[in-house]
């Protein structure tokens, strides 16, 4: 049985990896914010005792995972795969960035870095097939953080205080490394675009008040997943249709 192409033991099998990583993300969650390495001995030793399943992390990584397959799809070469393999591996980093800013606001340097150490090696990958992807995302690297890190030193200079945390400006960096020039600046109006709303929502409802600091991180990989599933033209589309009111009829 195929699903766009792709045969169905493929999900299953991803399913199954997506349900493991999303245990390990909790793990990572526990350990990143406490400056401990998350590959160890005590993986073993203390989830043996304190072992706790993580069913909403397990379920939406597997979700995430299947859907990844379904949009992509499963092409014959590594090459050709890269887009895939570049995305699951940045799912778990992605998840685990966004519930950590959420809960204590802040996202690990050890986090961020490891983002740009694996978008490096995509950058080289991608290299030998054509050298102008590479350039391409060394370009979105430092767009990504440049505008953010923009913002961040406007806003200490015009209101004494960060605009965005410099957590927020490595990881916009990083992420430019995957998803280059072009989708990290979708990536940047996308985020600003559902931090504004879902800011409103928060303050209307009371549930945040005017003086209280409201993470950026989740937004940004909120847009980012956007961005993993939606194409390019179309949110450029959508995004035009908002910001020119309607006016905009490309």
């Amino acid at each position: 049985m195929y699903f766009n192409d792709v045969h169905i033991v493929y999900y299953v099998v991803a399913g199954m990896v997506g349900l493991i990583v999303g245990q390990l993300i909790d793990w990572a969650n526990k350990r990143l914010p406490e400056y401990k390495s998350v590959l160890s001995k005590d993986i073993i030793s203390e989830y043996r005792i304190n072992f706790r399943p993580n069913y909403i992390l397990m379920l939406l990584t597997a979700i995430i995972y299947v859907t990844l397959i379904y949009t992509f799809g499963i092409k014959e070469t590594i090459i050709g795969n890269l887009d895939l393999i570049k995305f699951l591996i940045l799912t778990p980093m992605l998840l685990s960035a966004f519930v950590i800013d959420f809960k204590l606001q802040i996202i690990p340097n050890r986090l961020n870095l490891t983002i740009f150490e694996i978008g490096f090696i995509f950058a080289f990958l991608y290299g030998l097939s054509n050298v102008a992807i590479t350039i391409n995302m060394l370009l979105g690297m430092l767009t990504g953080g440049g505008i953010f890190l923009l913002i961040t030193l406007l806003g200490g200079l015009f209101y004494g205080k960060e605009a965005m945390g410099f957590g927020d400006v490595k990881l916009m960096g990083a992420l430019g490394l995957f998803f280059g020039l072009s989708n990290i600046i979708i990536i940047t109006l996308v985020s600003f675009l559902i931090g504004a709303i879902l800011s409103i929502a928060l303050l209307a409802t009371k549930i945040k008040k005017s003086d209280e600091y409201i993470p950026f991180g989740p937004f940004i990989v909120i847009a980012t997943f956007i961005s993993m599933y939606v194409p390019f033209e179309q949110i450029k589309a959508i995004l035009m249709q908002i910001f020119t009111l309607g006016i905009y009829q490309g």
